[in-house]
C-alpha cells in the first residue's frame, strides 16, 4: 500500500516538474465608468408596471508595462422597458475592470483564459454592483444571473470567422 502512495506521489511530482503551474492574482478591481438613468422618475409616470430586462456584455482585455499583467474589462449595458408599453424605466451603463497578474499560461491558451477566466472571477463584485445601484435607483435590486463567458467567447470566434468568411465568399460571386 505505500510503495503505491509512493509511486502516486512521484508521478505526481514528475507532472508539476513537466508543466509549470498557472498563477493567477488579481491585483485590483475597480468600477471604470459607471452610468445610471433612471427614466421613469424623470418622466413621472405612473401605474403599473412590469420590467422586460436585456443585458449586453462586452469583454476586453489588454496587455499592461510591468511583465505577466492585464488588464480584462467587463462592459454592461443593462436596459429596463415596461413590458406593455416599451416604455424605458432605466438604464444602467457600467464598466468593470480587473487588473490580474497571470503566469505560465501556454501563449495559444492566455487569449482564451484572459476572456474567460478573468471575467469570471471578477464578476460576482459586478453583480452586487448593479443590485445596489437598480436598488438605490429606486427600483427592485437587480440580481443577475451567471453570465457564461465561455459562451460568450465561442459567440464572438464564430461571429469573427464568419465576418473573414463573408468577403471570401462575396469574392467569388
Amino acid at each position: 500500500m505505500q510503495d503505491e502512495d509512493n509511486v502516486a506521489t512521484g508521478a505526481q511530482e514528475g507532472a508539476e516538474q513537466q508543466a509549470p503551474q498557472v498563477k493567477m492574482h488579481i491585483l485590483t478591481q475597480f468600477v471604470r465608468d459607471l452610468s445610471f438613468e433612471n427614466v421613469l422618475a424623470q418622466r413621472g409616470v405612473g401605474g403599473e408596471v412590469q420590467p422586460d430586462v436585456t443585458v449586453n456584455v462586452n469583454l476586453d482585455a489588454k496587455k499592461r508595462k510591468p511583465d505577466h499583467q492585464y488588464e480584462v474589462a467587463i462592459k454592461l449595458n443593462v436596459e429596463s422597458k415596461n413590458k406593455g408599453t416599451e416604455d424605458k424605466l432605466f438604464l444602467l451603463e457600467m464598466e468593470y475592470a480587473g487588473v490580474f497578474h497571470v503566469e505560465n499560461v501556454p501563449e495559444e491558451q492566455l487569449h482564451p483564459f484572459l476572456m474567460i477566466e478573468c471575467p469570471r472571477m471578477i464578476f460576482p463584485f459586478l453583480r452586487r454592483i448593479v443590485s445596489d445601484v437598480t436598488r438605490d435607483g429606486g427600483f427592485p435590486p437587480l440580481n443577475m444571473e451567471n453570465i457564461d463567458f465561455l459562451q460568450i467567447y465561442r459567440n464572438e470566434i464564430m461571429r469573427r470567422q464568419a465576418e473573414q468568411e463573408k468577403p471570401a465568399s462575396a469574392e467569388l460571386n
